[in-house]
């Protein structure tokens, strides 16, 4: 595991990227400027930190819990229309932002969810989730807007899921494509 987290290209690009910002800042302010910038990213990691750590704690039990040929059954590769409409709609119910969202994919992507369903539980996430129309589209837009909105983005996870699929099926060959 250390092995890989040393040779994680991302991760090293961040790091590269803070150092930058870090000399920019540098630049800019001095060291008080470097401590603030410090000072402001720790008050982020002790904000969002402990969220994230519940985040992956749970995606990690459920990882435990939920047995991989179920998974692969209900939205592995496999599993076709089928699997996409059922990802599509757990998105549409998944409550919260990223720190939910994405150790749940993350987890789904390691048991063995397929390429398709992933997509278009992300896509339907995104565009669709109850959640973000109760407290953001209807309080800020109303629910004619909210509608219309829900009504021409419907399809969109459905039309995305089965592009990736398909895109997934012509490129990758069997599950050692994952990266």
């Amino acid at each position: 595991m250390i092995r890989r987290l040393l040779t994680d290209k991302s991760l090293w690009g961040f790091t590269l990227l803070a150092f930058l910002l870090g000399g920019a800042c540098y630049l800019k302010g001095g060291g008080e400027a470097v401590r603030k910038g410090l000072g402001d990213a720790w008050g982020m990691i002790v904000q969002v930190g402990p969220r994230l750590l519940a985040a992956f704690v749970m995606a990690g039990f459920l990882q435990v819990l939920l047995p991989r040929d179920l998974i692969m059954k209900w939205v592995g590769d496999k599993s076709g229309l089928r699997g996409i409409l059922i990802a599509s709609a757990v998105g549409v119910i998944t409550p919260g932002g990223p720190l939910l969202a994405f150790p749940l994919l993350a987890m789904l992507f390691k048991l063995g969810a397929g390429y398709g369903p992933l997509v278009a539980y992300l896509t339907s996430w995104e565009i669709l989730s109850l959640y973000r129309a109760a407290v953001w589209d209807i309080p800020f837009m109303g629910v004619r807007f909210t509608a219309l909105r829900y009504a021409v983005s419907f399809f969109l996870p459905l039309l995305a899921g089965v592009t990736a699929q398909k895109i997934a099926d012509g490129w990758l060959v069997g599950r050692d494509g994952r990266g």
